[in-house]
């Protein structure tokens, strides 16, 4: 062997167990949101809500580096999988953090179960049987679900507001089935109405609400309102320029910063709208004003407050980093240990405590909101009542809550 080839051999070694050693020294975090589409101002904040967790453990957790490794969604659960196949497949992420939207999620759940050694960890999806049916022993979500996110609203609307009758306006697709069952379920259960014919369903991306405004019965005290991003806001402006005087309920993202915090829209018709969700702006406790602060500083281009969207991935990325810590960033049994720490996990949040069910589904406090203007002139959801430690089946036992059956355009019937 000539000296030129056992040096470069010598090297090449040397290369390869210094970059050994780099990995050994990393890990890789992979985040997924929707960064296309209507939903493109949440992924943003989604993002940025990974990258405030981040930042406050210093891009470190278990005495390694993350390295951080984002993909794009558009909302649709085959552009998730896409995502989530290159983050997994091709750069190699043992966590991923995500998806966004609800039937996004429960791609990602199956998907989770072809990849046993992968943990994953929610973004702010929010469909209900992502963790309610059939879970993935290695899907987590520390963000609550749509329905829990609705805890108290129905109540509220139903004996503070003194509504009777609703009609409904939603996205037609798991999420929007989630927040309209968590609104109707004890609205109805109290003696008020949700008729099926007054029930609107738009895809995901609708511009033009003209036949659904000029088909909003007129015998309804309310309509609940299920939209996110670009179609809430569209929704909102013509509306509004059609002359449209109900009185709106929201859903949790129709009246979120990602829509309060809009620019370019005249806003004050929502002042009043009552709503509810994992997140309120004004809540005045020590744990919130240092978030809105941290993110403010961090994010001088975001929102004037923290979206929930913000708050999910933030929670979310900071469970993974803190179960590392647990196990001083130790994968090598393809994260057996990893997720029962994860499974564990105990912590406080910006908004309370969070801990998990045994199907790995969050349990913490919500709020009940209305949108007040704040008195810079920004449009803020104010706190009624925190609603604390609210479970996947809404207090009732979990056999017992299955009966209730699947979201879905008709559930509950309501009439």
């Amino acid at each position: 062997m000539s000296g030129f080839v056992r040096k470069t051999l010598v090297v090449a070694a040397a290369l390869s167990i210094s970059g050994t050693a780099v990995a050994q020294d990393s890990i890789k975090m992979g985040a997924l949101a929707t960064l296309e589409g209507a939903f493109t101002v949440l992924g943003e904040d989604g993002m940025r809500g990974v990258k405030m967790a981040l930042e406050e453990f210093g891009y470190e957790a278990g005495g390694k580096k993350i390295e951080l490794i984002t993909g794009s969604s558009d909302a649709s659960p085959d552009s998730a999988v896409r995502a989530a196949r290159k983050l997994v497949e091709q750069d190699g992420v043992p966590i991923l953090i995500g998806p966004l939207s609800g039937s996004e999620g429960l791609a990602i759940k199956d998907y989770a179960k072809t990849q046993p050694d992968v943990t994953f960890l929610n973004g702010t999806s929010a469909a209900q049987d992502t963790t309610l049916r059939a879970p993935a022993e290695n899907f987590f979500r520390f963000s609550t679900d749509g329905a829990q996110w609705m805890a108290g609203l129905g109540e509220y609307a139903y004996n503070e507001k003194g509504y009777r009758k609703v009609a409904v306006l939603a996205e037609d697709y798991s999420f929007p089935y989630t927040q309209v069952f968590g609104f109707l379920e004890p609205f109805c259960r109290l003696g008020g109405e949700a008729p099926i014919d007054a029930r609107f369903w738009v895809p995901i991306g609708n511009k033009d609400y003209s036949s659904v405004i000029a088909a909003l019965p007129d015998d309804v005290d309310a309509i609940y309102v299920a939209l996110g991003g670009a179609d809430a806001v569209n929704f909102l402006t013509q509306f509004e320029q059609a002359g449209g005087e109900l009185p709106l309920i929201g859903g949790s993202i129709t009246v979120d910063q990602s829509v309060l915090g809009s620019k370019g829209r005249t806003r004050q018709f929502v002042v009043g709208t009552p709503s509810a969700g994992p997140v309120s702006d004004t809540w005045d406790d020590p744990r919130w004003a240092a978030f809105v602060a941290a993110y403010q500083k961090q994010f001088p281009d975001g929102f004037p407050s923290p979206s929930l969207f913000a708050h999910g991935y933030y929670i979310n990325t900071k469970a993974a980093l803190l179960a590392l810590n647990e196990v001083g960033g130790d994968l090598s049994d393809g994260g057996k240990k990893y997720r029962e720490a994860l499974s564990n996990l105990e912590f406080d949040t910006p908004t309370g405590m969070v801990k998990l069910d045994e199907r790995r589904e969050a349990i913490a406090d919500i709020f009940l909101t209305e949108v007040i203007e704040g008195p810079d002139g920004n449009l803020l959801n104010k706190t009624i009542k925190v609603i604390p430690q609210v479970n996947q089946t809404l207090g009732v036992p979990y056999e017992k809550f299955l009966e209730y059956g699947q979201v879905g355009r008709e559930n509950p019937s309501c009439e």
